[in-house]
């Protein structure tokens, strides 16, 4: 008989296909057992739709009765924009429910109803993964803020451009198909201005014909030109500036659909912790900055960045320029040790993930 992990890993599994779909709602798959066959399966597939617990009771049907159910985070007790949960299992006449962790959203008390109610209940089945699975959604849902990612790609002397500013393409397209399924999974790609300039970048998930996230971009003074690669699609952009800004300008770009930010300057630059309150204020749950070197110093600095992700390729620079700018660490001692280290090969390039 498959054990109850087994039954988790599948609704884990499952979760995952609801990936750049669902925020700021969190990943969540179901899986219902009865007579150790598997009767129904659902996952939650696009934010405001159903909940992966009401698609499993649909495909299951009559067969719920007397079942169990296995689901990676427990169930909805309230009313958001759907009815909770709670009340369509004990409806279906599931035995058991099973959960691998708790909602961090205050409002969620589905494992307590469900006990209540006399369902069997049993909590804690592949907890780290199922944390894993929704770091996004747990740090929204407490913070209201965007978890954060940096990622950075250089060579493996630790540069991400020559002298000349040549940055195209150290890492493998492997590496680059990767940041693309990525940039599919999360809100929002943040950028500097200066990448904008230099690279002229679309910020898009091309590669792996995935949805295309909302494009932030840091520009203080407003030095974007109007024809960057960024703006075809102006409804997708949001541009954080300061009051340094020319105001005709920032009108110009308004009327054109892109959204404009104008927030209060840190050392003559946007404050990067507001502006983290104001992606959160709009349901932006999760956010991987892409470039530049200034920016990713000052995101460091400034404490907003939650998970580093670094792409090392094989190849040396020499003189050039380093991926991190402005953390004036003086000694190795200060240095910022990551944690929750984990490594593998991506193509012939390495990924490096850590926590800060």
């Amino acid at each position: 008989m498959i054990s109850h992990k087994k039954y988790m890993e599948l609704a884990i599994q499952l979760a995952k296909k609801g990936n750049g779909l669902v925020s700021p709602n969190p990943l969540v798959g179901c899986i219902i057992v009865k007579r150790g066959k598997i009767v129904g399966k659902g996952y939650h597939k696009k934010y405001g739709q159903e909940h992966a617990e009401i698609n499993a009771i649909k495909a299951a049907g009559k067969k719920s009765n007397n079942a169990t159910m296995y689901i990676n985070l427990e169930p909805c007790s309230h009313w958001g924009k759907t009815p909770p949960c709670t009340e369509s299992i004990v409806q279906a006449g599931i035995r058991e429910v099973i959960v691998a962790m708790e909602d961090p959203n205050p409002l969620v008390d589905g494992y307590k109803e469900l006990k209540f109610r006399g369902l069997k209940t049993k909590i804690g089945i592949l907890k780290e993964e199922a944390e894993n699975l929704n770091e996004f959604y747990n740090k929204y849902s407490k913070r209201k803020r965007p978890f954060v990612i940096l990622k950075l790609a250089m060579s493996l002397d630790g540069k991400i451009a020559t002298s000349t500013g040549d940055s195209k393409y150290i890492t493998s397209k492997d590496s680059r198909k990767h940041v693309h399924q990525i940039r599919n999974d999360v809100d929002a790609i943040l950028v500097g201005i200066n990448t904008v300039t230099r690279d002229n970048p679309l910020l898009d998930s091309r590669l792996v014909k995935g949805k295309n996230p909302i494009k932030v971009i840091v520009d203080s003074t407003l030095k974007i030109s109007e024809k960057a690669k960024v703006l075809k699609d102006p409804g997708k952009v949001i541009i954080a500036t300061t009051s340094k800004a020319p105001k005709k300008k920032a009108d110009k770009l308004h009327q054109k659909g892109a959204t404009i930010l104008t927030l209060k300057a840190k050392a003559g630059l946007v404050d990067l912790k507001e502006l983290m309150k104001e992606l959160g204020k709009s349901e932006i749950s999760s956010v991987m900055i892409e470039g530049g070197a200034e920016l990713a110093g000052n995101a460091i600095k400034e404490q907003v960045v939650d998970k580093v992700m670094m792409f090392s390729a094989p190849k040396l620079i020499g003189n050039g320029l380093a991926p991190i700018k402005n953390l004036n660490i003086k000694t190795v001692k200060k240095a910022i040790n990551l944690k929750n280290i984990s490594s593998r090969q991506i193509g012939k390039d390495f990924l490096v993930e850590g926590y800060i």
